[in-house]
């Protein structure tokens, strides 16, 4: 019987081609919006993720409770196995310390006299390691505005805004000054190999980023770190998995008597970003739940419309002897074979043009630039995320809401009567 129907469908393309593409381009649009608003949002987070707070974030109960403060007498010890054993614990996620430190930045002229002094805030991440993936996640290559990238551990890339502030140049030495893990005053000499615009507002405006070997170097920090972050490989946060990950580490490795033990705290534990997550992950909910609700208004519309234009159809097939429970029941299969066809067209279609943002972005730069008057910290290219649910969130709209139409519209098959319909054929 399936075969029987799907070849009438296939050879009356008056039936079937124009429903099958209603539903594919509707599918379509359904995956890549909510695919899009996926990305879109974790874009937001991932940018708070990579300067501040990592998906996850490990560092001493001391160093939590001043973490404003980057108190580095605080930071944490034997890094190097705390590591290893992370990376064997917790292998979705990919880990990798982290110095944040402060203080000032002198910039000398040709007689090594000052000729600048401003406040920097620098951080330390691994650059040069070959499983390190620090340069991808900051996005260096792309936000480098002039020289090159650090080679040496003593080499630094500074902020443009800086760079222009204190008329600091490519290739010229500059000295950081401050305090070291043990609260000795320290002066280290790092060489300006190139600079940086993260366009993100004043969110750089006094920022240096350096190696992590240079950083222990400056602050006398040999295999410590303020904190060791973590990524998922696919850089999409999952605020459940971050938590319940969380929570159990906490539970089985930190001591809350010590305040050297190690500590992890999830994105969502950050400076109001709880906050900010669940205002995230409502506003998808409802968003989608809204775009969802439409599409299946109008394919629902589409089933009965269809159902409808066929009760001349219906009339003849009861009159050749067909019960009104097989007419009622070919119709729905009928609906079910053109929402299935519609629907897998669709999702791979929306899949593919999702997985071709993911993967290239759409640059919204002079769009952001204009409205944030450089001052709104926000991605200036937004990615779209393919995840699981992608791949069957379409059927609900693409089969559930055809089907429904076509179930309701059929309804009247059991309301005809023969006077009525021999007085319909007559016409």
């Amino acid at each position: 019987m399936i075969k029987f129907l799907a070849k009438g469908l296939f050879r009356d393309r008056s039936r079937s081609l124009f429903p099958v593409l209603v539903i594919t381009l509707t599918v379509t649009l359904v995956i890549f919006s909510i695919g899009f608003m996926q990305g879109t949002m974790n874009s937001l987070l991932l940018d708070t993720a990579v300067i501040l707070t990592g998906h996850e974030k490990v560092v001493t109960r001391a160093y939590s409770e001043e973490s404003q403060l980057m108190p580095n007498d605080l930071a944490l010890m034997d890094v190097d196995q705390l590591i290893e054993d992370l990376e064997q614990e917790y292998p979705d996620f990919f880990w990798t310390p982290r110095i944040t430190f402060a203080g000032l930045l002198d910039v000398p002229d040709q007689n090594g006299e000052t000729k600048a002094q401003g406040p920097v805030i620098a951080f330390g991440i691994d650059l040069f390691s070959s499983e390190s993936r620090q340069v991808e996640i900051w996005e260096l290559e792309r936000l480098l505005v002039s020289g090159n990238l650090p080679g040496n551990n003593n080499d630094a890339l500074i902020s443009s805004k800086m760079a222009d502030q204190l008329n600091i140049g490519i290739g010229e030495n500059v000295t950081f000054i401050g305090s070291t893990m043990d609260n000795a005053f320290t002066t280290y000499n790092f060489k300006v190999s190139g600079t940086f615009n993260l366009r993100k507002g004043q969110t750089d405006k006094q920022m240096m980023l350096v190696d992590l070997s240079g950083a222990r170097l400056a602050l006398d920090m040999d295999n410590a770190a303020s904190a060791i972050f973590g990524f998922t490989h696919s850089l999409y946060y999952d605020d459940e998995t971050a938590v319940a990950l969380r929570t159990k580490y906490n539970r089985i490795n930190s001591d809350s008597l010590d305040i050297f033990s190690p500590f992890m705290l999830a994105l969502r534990d950050g400076n109001q970003m709880g906050t900010m997550v669940d205002v995230s992950d409502a506003m998808m909910a409802i968003m989608g739940g809204i775009f969802l609700v439409i599409v299946m208004i109008v394919l629902w519309n589409m089933g009965l419309m269809n159902g409808l234009r066929r009760y001349g159809e219906i009339g003849l097939r009861l009159a050749m002897g067909e019960s009104k429970g097989q007419v009622y029941r070919s119709m729905i299969s009928e609906a079910i074979i053109i929402g299935l066809a519609g629907t897998v067209v669709g999702t791979g279609i929306g899949i593919g043009l999702t997985y071709y943002v993911q993967e290239n972005g759409i640059d919204y730069t002079k769009g952001i630039e204009a409205l944030s008057n450089s001052s709104m910290v926000m991605p200036n290219i937004f990615y779209a995320q393919v995840t699981p649910d992608l791949f069957y969130i379409g059927f609900l709209p693409g089969v559930l809401a055809t089907v429904l139409g076509t179930m309701l519209a059929g309804l009247a098959i059991y309301r005809r009567e023969m006077s009525q319909l021999f007085k319909e054929l007559e016409t």
